[in-house]
This record gives structure tokens, C-alpha cells and sequence, in this order.
């Protein structure tokens, strides 16, 4: 699903315009990113947590020479989902019939 098959979705289950649901969206994920970006976690309770983390400097290899290379420490945004979001995947994973 892209960003406007979501909004789609969003005004199909509400009582909003495609526009409206559109303006939301991007003004939440907006909201998220400038959040996390400042060091803030932002928690929404059964879907899940955005923050950032820290990334330590590490040792890598170039994969097409194998030669080594260090990476630099970086700052990486993360997401883990939540119980009820874990749940309900899980749930519909097993009723379609795949392996978990």
C-alpha cells in the first residue's frame, strides 16, 4: 500500500474528503519525524514506538572487493511495533495459512 491508496483508505473509513485525509497524514508523519528527529520517542499505544538510536561506529567490508572499511557512528530512526500490532499480524498470518 503507497501513501495515497492509505488516504483512500483513511476517507473510506471516515467521514473525510480524500484532501482532508491527505492534509492529516502528512501533517502526522510530519509531526513524527520532527518528534524523533529532536531526540523525542513518540508512542502510539497498540501500534507502536518511533525514536531514534544511536549506531556505533563499526567494521565493515566492501561487498565487491571484501575489502575492510570503517562505518561511521549515525543516528537511525526505528520502529517497533506493539503488542496489539504484533497480535493482529500475527492473527492474519495464521488464517491465511502461512508460516509465522
Amino acid at each position: 500500500m503507497n501513501k495515497q491508496e492509505l488516504v483512500d483508505a483513511i476517507a473510506a473509513k471516515t467521514t473525510i474528503t480524500k484532501k482532508e485525509a491527505d492534509a492529516i497524514l502528512t501533517a502526522a508523519v510530519d509531526t513524527i519525524m520532527e518528534a524523533v528527529s529532536e531526540g523525542e520517542k513518540v508512542t502510539l499505544v497498540g501500534f507502536g514506538t518511533f525514536e531514534a538510536r544511536a549506531r556505533a561506529a563499526r567494521e565493515g567490508r566492501n561487498p565487491s572487493t571484501g575489502e575492510k572499511i570503517q562505518i561511521a557512528a549515525s543516528t537511525v530512526p526505528v520502529f517497533s511495533a506493539g503488542k496489539g500490532f504484533k497480535e493482529t499480524v500475527a492473527a492474519s498470518v495464521t488464517a491465511k495459512g502461512k508460516k509465522k
